[in-house]
């Protein structure tokens, strides 16, 4: 019987969301989908055509046939003599591209209404675009010759495991076009530094520079925690049609092929929850396309844990998974509770904390954030600036090229960038590096 009704909501759902959502309208087409009087239609024409504009216009047929079922009359009318059965279905018009949401209506956003405009903007055929968009179960079975993917493990600093997923080079030239077409465009929250244009990992580091306390969080497997259902929410949210939502969401997430997860398993590469996140359609961590995504993604989670700083009187930045609140001493007075309340956010967002990687940081000890020290004012490691030191002045000694063991390609630019990131951070204590870079002898 549920799903007669379920059938019956989503038929006069479709036929009221083909015209306008004026009450006369509504009900006139309602009552052509059952071929009856309906004298509850009345009522559910008229609470529709009192919705505001923008909430009519993203109603898709399954959250109208909620609505549907959720209404009083619709209800009582199963009871009755007079069932609403359905006898004429209302095709659908034309599908259109909505506007973009409230806050984002300044953003010019590429024109796809349908999926040929899509497959033409990224001049590609539409077979073509099938292909590259095939289902979750197709990756998963398909032949390793056949996907669209390489797949390599690679070991953590932190220890551990890391799966990249590298697309294909036609697969990622158009990820590239769509990062740069669309998603480039697209604001991140302020709170997010890693992968923002005009934001960095500095950014990221200063926001907690001379504070008492320091709170560390991780975020496990942030990539392959954002699901392709996250991202097809957000490409529904820009107005894109549900057919073109889905087709942007199949080209920036994979889900992982089987025969790979069963190599990682039995080999101990990763645990068994990882494999599982793997499993479904989820961004790919190697993807143009997944940073611009991730944090668009996380942008709720930024926001409900920058509000929740704010409670505290903190500050709260996020580089990419590595999220730091800083503040008075109250933050290490209440850290259980703290934690308690970030792993809850954390949760109720789609993703998962990383406890082994939680930490409560003192002034007593040294204050680091993605490699920055932040004691009193940004600034390099001491270790790290002593080593730099020494391998510029033993190329000034005995030549350019003799510290270079593990054969670094383009060695004096990589030289160049280490002495540059020391000044970003210490310009008073770069300088010296600077002086020895300027003595070697390049030949």
């Amino acid at each position: 019987m549920r799903s007669i009704i379920r059938l019956t909501a989503l038929s006069i759902a479709r036929a009221m969301l083909c015209g306008p959502a004026d009450e006369r309208g509504l009900q006139a087409r309602i009552e052509a989908c059952v071929d009856a009087p309906a004298p509850w239609a009345t009522e559910l024409a008229r609470r529709c055509s009192r919705m505001p504009g923008e909430h009519w216009r993203r109603l898709t047929p399954r959250s109208l046939a909620d609505l549907i079922e959720r209404d009083d009359g619709f209800d009582g009318a199963w009871r009755s003599d007079a069932r609403p059965y359905v006898r004429g279905y209302l095709l659908n018009g034309p599908r259109r591209q909505l506007p973009p949401p409230l806050g984002l209506d300044k953003v010019l956003l590429p024109e796809w209404p349908h999926s040929a405009a899509l497959a033409d903007a990224f001049r590609m055929s539409s077979g073509g675009l099938w292909r590259l968009t095939k289902t979750a179960a197709w990756q998963r079975k398909a032949s390793l010759g056949e996907q669209h993917y390489r797949h390599r493990l690679l070991a953590k600093r932190s220890g551990g495991w890391r799966l990249l997923e590298v697309p294909q080079p036609y697969l990622m030239a158009l990820q590239r076009r769509l990062l740069h077409g669309l998603l480039a465009h697209l604001p991140a929250h302020e709170a997010a530094c890693g992968y923002t244009k005009g934001r960095s990992v500095i950014d990221h580091a200063r926001a907690h520079a001379g504070q008492p306390v320091l709170l560390k969080f991780d975020l496990q497997d942030f990539f392959n925690a954002v699901r392709a259902s996250r991202v097809h929410a957000l490409f529904a949210t820009l107005g894109y049609p549900a057919q073109v939502a889905r087709e942007l969401t199949a080209l920036c997430t994979t889900a992982t092929p089987e025969p790979v997860l069963r190599r990682l398993h039995p080999e101990g590469g990763l645990p068994w929850a990882q494999l599982q996140r793997l499993r479904d359609p989820h961004l790919p961590q190697g993807a143009p396309t997944s940073p611009a995504l991730a944090n668009l993604c996380a942008f709720r989670l930024d926001l409900r844990l920058d509000g929740f700083a704010q409670v505290l009187g903190a500050r709260y930045t996020r580089y990419a998974d590595d999220i730091v609140i800083s503040g008075g001493a109250h933050l290490r007075q209440n850290r259980a509770r703290i934690e308690a309340w970030i792993a809850r956010i954390v949760g109720e967002e789609g993703f998962s904390l990383n406890l082994c990687k939680s930490r409560c940081i003192g002034t007593g000890t040294r204050q680091e954030v993605c490699g920055v020290v932040v004691n009193e004012r940004s600034n390099l490691p001491r270790h790290e600036f002593d080593r730099l030191k020494a391998v510029l002045h033993q190329c000034v000694r005995d030549g350019p090229h003799t510290p270079n063991r593990e054969q670094v390609p383009n060695w004096r630019g990589h030289l160049r960038g280490r002495v540059a990131w020391a000044a970003q951070l210490n310009p008073v204590k770069a300088q010296r590096l600077q002086r020895l870079f300027d003595q070697i002898d390049w030949g």
